[in-house]
């Protein structure tokens, strides 16, 4: 019997996978040079900026490339950051004017002169003691030589006829030590007679009291120019019959002693001469109602330009000289 031939159906051929060739060394090389050149060539393309260290590098839209304000200061100016304005509105002049309220007088413009030369102190210089006697006398309303006119103050000296040097001396603060230790302070408004020696200071009576018992009379003492620190603010005063055909300046409340006092008088700054009386005299009038500069002993220089001219009124400024 013969038996019937049965066939598997025929199954689909599924197609074989090519077996993968070993990369040689060769094109494993070459696969990384062409990969390094894509990324140097994306990386040198123009508009490209590192992903790193970008906000560093590169200027924030709206912002300037320029130095920092700091810079700016220290590059190009001595004049300290709190002059500088932030504000867009401010002027260029109102930054050059000193920023402090006492800089600003109640005239209608002045400034303001650093010190640049030595020291303009005659015989009353700072830092050195001086050695005399202390004397009293009665100052009654407080007048004086120095013609500042009555006054309530009472801790007053008159100096000394060689050591007053012609009113140089009016208005300074002297320091006046006893030999037993107790001291005051003083501002000179008088000054004594010839019959005073060099170094002696005339007293008010009020302070020969506070150093030593009036009855001494007379007490060996040294005195030493001060710069105080609470001096008020500088005044300006033209004498009694005073015009622009002849005048005469007064400068009241200085804290340091002043060395000259000029006016502006055709396009140039005049020095007036001083009188013993303590006013600077221009008596051909040139410059009398203009501008006014004022110079202390330090070298420091105020320049007031606003003062009218009144005679006899005392005309208050914002002004006042360094402490030293």
């Amino acid at each position: 019997m013969r038996m019937k031939e049965t066939r598997q159906p025929a199954r689909r051929r599924r197609g074989r996978r090519p077996t993968p060739r070993a990369v040689t060394p060769v094109a494993l090389v070459a696969l990384v040079a062409v990969g390094a050149l894509v990324c140097l060539v994306v990386a040198f393309r123009p508009g490209h900026r590192a992903a790193t260290g970008d906000s560093a590098g590169s200027p924030v839209a709206g912002s300037r490339g320029t130095a920092t304000p700091d810079r700016e200061a220290s590059a190009g100016s001595t004049s300290p950051r709190a002059t500088r304005s932030h504000s867009p509105a401010a002027s260029p002049t109102a930054t050059a004017r000193p920023s402090t309220a006492s800089a600003r007088p109640s005239a209608s413009n002045t400034s303001r002169t650093t010190p640049t030369t030595a020291s303009l102190s005659g015989r009353i210089r700072p830092g050195v003691d001086h050695r005399g006697v202390a004397t009293m006398y009665d100052a009654g309303n407080g007048d004086g030589a120095c013609s500042y006119g009555p006054t309530d103050d009472v801790m007053t000296a008159a100096m000394n006829h060689t050591d007053y040097e012609t009113s140089k001396a009016c208005g300074a603060y002297v320091r006046v030590r006893a030999d037993g230790g107790a001291s005051i302070t003083v501002r000179i408004t008088n000054e004594c007679p010839t019959g005073c020696t060099p170094g002696q200071l005339d007293l008010s009576a009020q302070a020969f009291a506070r150093l030593a018992n009036p009855v001494a009379g007379r007490i060996p003492i040294t005195w030493k120019l001060l710069s105080p620190g609470d001096a008020g603010t500088v005044a300006l005063r033209y004498k009694t019959g005073s015009s622009r055909y002849w005048c005469a300046l007064q400068v009241i409340g200085h804290r340091n002693p002043l060395a000259r006092l000029e006016l502006r008088s055709g396009g140039a700054w005049r020095p007036l001469p001083r009188t013993d009386y303590n006013y600077f005299l221009a008596e051909d009038g040139g410059g009398c109602g203009g501008a006014i500069r004022i110079t202390d002993i330090y070298g420091e220089r105020l320049t007031v330009d606003g003062i009218t001219l009144r005679p006899d009124a005392v005309q208050t400024t914002r002004l006042q000289f360094a402490r030293h």
